[in-house]
This record gives C-alpha cells, sequence and structure tokens, in this order.
C-alpha cells in the first residue's frame, strides 16, 4: 500500500491556529506485512539513525492498529520523505496523518478523511496543520467538542507558492514561548478582522486583497525576531510582486504566493538574496491524504 501526505503552511498570517493550505510537496510510506520489522527512510531524515528507533509514525500506527484489530503484525515501512522537518512545512501533521491512514488500511477498516482528521487531532490540538493535510486546499478549521469543523477551497492553478526555506530550523513548542502571555482588544480585533477578510478573499479569488489582509498582531513578528533575515525575505518577496508572504506556520519557512507568470523573477530575486537558504516553487495541493491501494 502507500499513502502519501502534502506538506503544508498555517496560520497564514492572522490566521493563528485556525487557517492553513496544502502544497505539493508530499511525503509518502510504502508498507506490506513481513516476518520481521523494518524501517527504511529515504529523502529527509535519512541521515538522522534516531527516527528509525524512536519513530512517531510508528508509534502512533501501532497504538491505532492495536485498537482496530487487537493483533500485533510485522510490516515492513519505507519511507520516501520531501518535507523538510521542524522548517514550518507541517511534517509532524504529515506523519501523524499517514500513520493513522495506514493503521486503518493494514487493518481492512475503510475510514472517512473526517474521521482521519479527528483522529489526528489527538496528536495534533491545533487543526490549522492536520485539515490541509488530510483535505487539501485551502482550509479555515476551528474544534468544537473534540472535533474538527472545517470549509475547503479548491485553489486554481494560475497561482504558485514560493518557499523561502532557511538553513535552521524552528521548534514549534520553543516559538510558542516568544509569544505574549495575552492580548490586548485592540489586537484582537485586529486580527479577528483580517483572519476573517483572508477567508472571503480565498473563497471569492481576490487574491490581491491578501497583501492587506494577512498582516498579523500576534505571532509573525516576535517569531521571524528570532531568525531576523527574514523580515528581508518578506520585503522581497513584496518588492518582487507576491500577492501575500507569510511565516510558515511557526517557522522557520517563509511562505509567498503569486501568480504563475511572478513566480520565476519573485523566485530568482529570492535566490540571488539568500544564496545559503532553498528556494522552490510549489504548486497547491487540492487532494490532501491520498490513498493507493
Amino acid at each position: 500500500m502507500n499513502i502519501s501526505v502534502p506538506a503544508t503552511s498555517a496560520n497564514l498570517g492572522p490566521g493563528f491556529d485556525s487557517l492553513g493550505l496544502a502544497l505539493n510537496l508530499r511525503n509518502r510510506v510504502e508498507f506490506h506485512p513481513s516476518k520481521f520489522f523494518s524501517v527504511a527512510i529515504k529523502g529527509e531524515g535519512e541521515n538522522n539513525p534516531r527516527l528509525k528507533g524512536n519513530n512517531l509514525f510508528i508509534s502512533i500506527f501501532n497504538d491505532h492498529y492495536k485498537r482496530l484489530t487487537d493483533k500485533s503484525q510485522n510490516f515492513k515501512f519505507t519511507f520516501y520523505n520531501q518535507i523538510p522537518m521542524s522548517r514550518g512545512l507541517g511534517s509532524s501533521s504529515a506523519v501523524i496523518v499517514s500513520a493513522i491512514a495506514s493503521a486503518h488500511e493494514a487493518a481492512g477498516i475503510r475510514v472517512s478523511k473526517r474521521r482521519i482528521l479527528n483522529h489526528a487531532l489527538f496528536y495534533e490540538s491545533h487543526p490549522d496543520n492536520i485539515t490541509p493535510a488530510v483535505m487539501g486546499g485551502f482550509n479555515a478549521a476551528t474544534v468544537e467538542k473534540n472535533k474538527v469543523f472545517s470549509q475547503k477551497k479548491h485553489l486554481p492553478d494560475y497561482i504558485k507558492a514560493i518557499v523561502v526555506i532557511p538553513n535552521k530550523q524552528m521548534n514549534t513548542s520553543k516559538s510558542r514561548t516568544v509569544l505574549p502571555k495575552s492580548y490586548s482588544k485592540d489586537n484582537a480585533v485586529y486580527n479577528l478582522s483580517h483572519s476573517a477578510l483572508s477567508v472571503a478573499a480565498f473563497f471569492n479569488e481576490d487574491w490581491e486583497m491578501l497583501k492587506l489582509a494577512s498582516h498579523d498582531r500576534f505571532h509573525q513578528k516576535a517569531r521571524m525576531k528570532t531568525l531576523p533575515e527574514l523580515f528581508t525575505v518578506q520585503k522581497v518577496a513584496y518588492e518582487s510582486g507576491a500577492l501575500m508572504s507569510t511565516l510558515s506556520g511557526s517557522g522557520s519557512t517563509f511562505f509567498n504566493m503569486a501568480y504563475d507568470e511572478d513566480t520565476a523573477m519573485i523566485s530568482n530575486k529570492l535566490k540571488q538574496k539568500f544564496p545559503d537558504f532553498i528556494v522552490k516553487i510549489l504548486d497547491f495541493d487540492n487532494n490532501g491524504l491520498i490513498i493507493e491501494r
């Protein structure tokens, strides 16, 4: 069986813990029953021996497979990873979603994407990454009574993502420690209004509105200060014609959106300015979780 899950970019400026979209950069796992348990990793993480012995995927997979079948079974797993780790592109959400989906497939139980999404909430309490990972596209999501409620927007192919991936990781838990303990009413209203405007702009495909709508007062500046080059990334992206430019998740990656015809120029300028960073032009992903039997 093959299970694949896309990278994601969350928050998108003001949509703290609620807005996210999927990018066509996938992690894939191939597995089948075997006499002996084995793990092979290719791509991101292949040089990290700890991932084979302390693997989040295997832990979640085993928990669900045991719950679903009440038995143990050895499998051979091969991971093909494209999503950089601890860079704000949803690598942990991809692991969580693919493990849950794989366990159900291995147990011969077909479940809806919505069910998988709600199971993922147990491991990741914020729906901004796990929702687009499962559903694809742009998503506005919230949690009520331990369930994710969301709305999806299919993203057209004439807009693209340009991601700038610094050579420094940012840990989500640590990055939350730099955030304020409380927010003023003015800043809360500011983010509420800009988040609402962002959702309306995405659903109405009013891409020109996103530069204004994506302004944030909750988290971006505090997190960007830990890697000040990100302020210049945003400045260069906007000066080169980006439609929006926001910190991807908790960082360190910066997410930019542009019209297809502008992506090469924006990408080249970012590469020239930041030769030590990785700059990728990506399509948006509207499929989310894919299961190939």
